[in-house]
């Protein structure tokens, strides 16, 4: 039995389980279950793979490191073979698989020092054979020390004056306090006294609190890259705190930008426990280069009120109000059916962007088709700069922008749960702003009502954006709604709405992304946006190529934001190798499923119209590509003729392309009406679907014709 090298608790080797986060730990075993899960490991880099790094932590003990633990593009990651790095142990597995998290801590230096887990040991927390590298004092709280040490363990009896907790001896200690009479005497027990305070680093910080530090000039924060190794001080808000296992970071942002500044009290331990996310602070601190990021560290920290916060408020207000309008609000071309929406585009960018001066993380949530992709990648592409100029972090982009496809073509309460989950806990671990959410094809029918109403809940703001048709119930759901069919239009693509949306948002990318707006269309492009694809080297079969492999890749792994192979497939215009390859696979397939769909529709009476019905379940291989909304629009747009409707229907939904005007949620309530047990639903609305039982198909099918017929006539 040992002491704990920390707290000095009586422990089975040389720390205890509460701080054995606080030490590194060498590995001298040969078997995975040797492991002790939880503890952070000194270890190798052993190579990469498409799914994480291999990092051996001993003899043939090697564990991953999911990309999914990395808080950065795994290609970003600055790590070569052979690099000593520092991971924890997660969890040791039956089969000998070691799962790996991230430790912020990189360096030996950041840890209370190194200990050794060698299983043929007395205990598997030894100290290293070298005592230089042992944590501090290791060697004084550990009594079999001291029997190898007799002549250095008299030192501690002497500066045992200086322990708090010792009272008589700083009276029988009379050679080290004769010279300083009493003030050496009563000043440890103020000391003791403030100490649950947590002031960081309080003892020389109170040195400056009545010179140097009130003295210490203010500098904005995009203009600290010039200040590094000076002392400075910092007037802005917390818009975040996050407590690592070293330091406390706090994430400032002023009317200039976004910087982390760390105080420490206690590997671990939360500094500045008063001050919270919210706040407006005075901060004096050191700028420094932190793993090549710009960061200050604390000297002292107090939190403004009164008429000093107030200043800083509407300082950042002022600022905030100014740079959140879109430097230029104009489309990216002219187009009559866009520009009814116009100053609801301007709004939505202006949310965009308030959002990111405000750290606060936008969360683009699009449909898994190629206008929820082209929208989805074009905001994206707008957001990621301004994300990297507004914070000093080089991992920002990962942090503050996501693109999440949606499962279906709304923002159900299911979706809605999950991203309030993830936003409650990034709140509760790192004081995290609450996100803005984009909702692109999504958010403007009934069915995300409720999804949209939790966020609400919570006050976390939201974009709707849809070309589809929308109804009345969402018009007031979201913060801010885009939908030309709420100013009583005709739909326009999600696709071509968000790109332009993107060239507000951010100005400069607007030459980086006028090729996307002909992207999204399957039959003829506008002249419009064909002659702005051509103006940026796309010409039309390059665009073809583009849009047939964004279809393709937006069916595979259809839930996965795939930011790298999107960007590859709609922005590596030098490469058209990549989307010829996919885009005449595309073609492949898709002409197979319809060659062997299209001999299989069934032709209906319906009078002056032309009906066909097909059966997706019997004639189509369903869960292969192409999915069903995509085989469908194929045998449309190459059967559309005159008055035509194509009407799919698998087991238990219905779908209808039509050449004239047909109501879709029209066609749903009147089947629930006629059909009262068959379970009918509309989703969506005049362009959505028909969800029923599967047992009443053949029912719901002929009312589904006979109420299109109704309504064509």
């Amino acid at each position: 039995m040992g002491s704990c090298i920390i707290c000095g608790v009586s422990t089975d080797g040389h720390i205890c389980e509460t701080h054995e986060e606080d030490a590194v730990f060498e590995f001298r075993g040969s078997q995975p279950e040797q492991l002790t899960a939880g503890r952070y490991y000194e270890g190798s880099v052993d190579g990469f793979a498409e799914f994480g790094v291999f990092v051996d932590l001993g003899e043939n003990v090697t564990g991953l490191l999911h990309k999914s633990e990395i808080p950065q593009r795994l290609d970003a990651l600055d790590w070569e073979p052979g690099d000593t790095v520092y991971v924890q142990v997660d969890d040791v597995h039956g089969n000998g698989n070691v799962d790996l998290s991230w430790s912020i801590r990189q360096s030996e230096r950041e840890f209370r020092g190194m200990l050794i887990d060698d299983p043929d040991a007395p205990t598997n927390a030894e100290l290293p054979d070298d005592e230089s590298e042992a944590p501090p004092g290791a060697t004084d709280s550990v009594e079999t020390e001291a029997e190898t040490h007799d002549e250095p363990a008299a030192e501690p009896e002497e500066s045992e004056s200086d322990e708090p907790a010792s009272e008589p001896e700083p009276e029988t200690d009379d050679e080290t306090g004769a010279d300083a009479a009493d003030e050496p005497v009563a000043e440890p027990e103020e000391p003791e006294a403030e100490e649950p305070e947590t002031e960081t680093d309080a003892e020389e910080a109170s040195e400056d609190d009545d010179g140097d530090g009130a003295d210490v000039a203010r500098v904005p924060i995009d203009a600290l890259d010039e200040h590094v190794g000076d002392d400075v001080a910092l007037e802005a808000e917390v818009t975040g705190v996050r407590q690592t296992s070293g330091p406390t970071v706090f994430e400032l942002t002023d009317e200039t930008g976004t910087v982390d500044a760390a105080a420490f009290v206690e590997a671990g331990v939360r500094a500045y426990p008063e001050v919270e996310a919210g706040d407006v602070v005075h901060l004096v601190g050191e700028v420094e280069r932190h793993h090549g990021e710009l960061q200050v560290e604390t000297e002292a920290l107090d939190v403004l009120t009164g008429a000093e916060a107030q200043a800083v408020q509407d300082r950042l207000e002022a600022q905030v109000t100014e740079r959140a309008s879109p430097e230029d609000e104009t489309l990216l071309v002219q187009d009559a059916e866009i520009d009814v929406v116009h100053d609801d585009l301007v709004a939505a960018a202006t949310e965009i962007r308030r959002a990111v001066i405000e750290s606060r993380p936008v969360i683009v949530r699009h449909t898994a088709d190629v206008e929820g992709y082209v929208g989805g990648s074009a905001i994206e592409r707008a957001v990621l700069p301004l994300v990297r100029e507004e914070h000093t972090a080089s991992d920002a982009e990962y942090h503050y922008v996501d693109r999440r496809p949606l499962d279906d073509g709304f923002y159900t309460l299911d979706d809605a749960t999950k991203d309030v989950t993830s936003m409650l806990e990034a709140a509760d671990r790192h004081d995290e702003k609450h996100p803005l959410f984009v909702l692109v094809g999504s958010g403007s029918t009934r069915e995300s009502v409720d999804g949209l109403g939790l966020l609400d809940i919570y006050d976390a703001p939201t974009v709707a954006l849809d070309g589809g048709y929308a109804d009345g119930e969402a018009a007031d759901a979201a913060d801010v709604l885009v939908s030309p069919t709420q100013h009583g239009e005709t739909p326009v693509s999600t696709g071509v709405l968000a790109t332009h949306l993107a060239g507000m948002v951010n100005a400069d990318v607007r030459a980086d992304i006028g090729h996307l707006p002909a992207i999204p269309f399957w039959g003829e492009t506008p002249a419009v946006y064909a002659d702005l694809a051509a103006e940026a080297g796309y010409e039309a079969e390059t665009v073809a190529d583009v849009r047939d492999a964004l279809a393709l890749e937006a069916f595979y792994q259809a839930y996965e934001d795939k930011r790298e192979i999107v960007a590859d497939l709609l922005w590596d215009e030098a490469d058209t190798s990549l989307v010829g390859h996919i885009g005449s696979q595309f073609r492949e397939k898709l002409e197979t499923e319809f060659e062997t769909a299209e001999p299989h529709l069934e032709a209906r009476d319906a009078g002056a119209a032309t009906v066909e019905v097909l059966d997706v379940d019997s004639y189509t291989h369903r869960y292969d590509f192409p999915p069903v909304d995509l085989l469908l629009d194929a045998l449309y747009r190459e059967r559309a003729d005159g008055e035509y409707v194509l009407v799919g229907a698998d087991s238990d939904e219905l779908r209808v392309r039509s050449t004239g005007d047909v109501d879709v949620r029209a066609v749903g309530e009147t089947l629930t009406s006629e059909l009262p047990d068959a379970g009918v639903v509309p989703r969506g609305a005049q362009d959505g679907r028909v969800e029923f039982l599967s047992g009443e198909r053949d029912a719901v099918v002929e009312a589904a014709v006979d109420a299109i017929v109704a309504q064509l006539e």
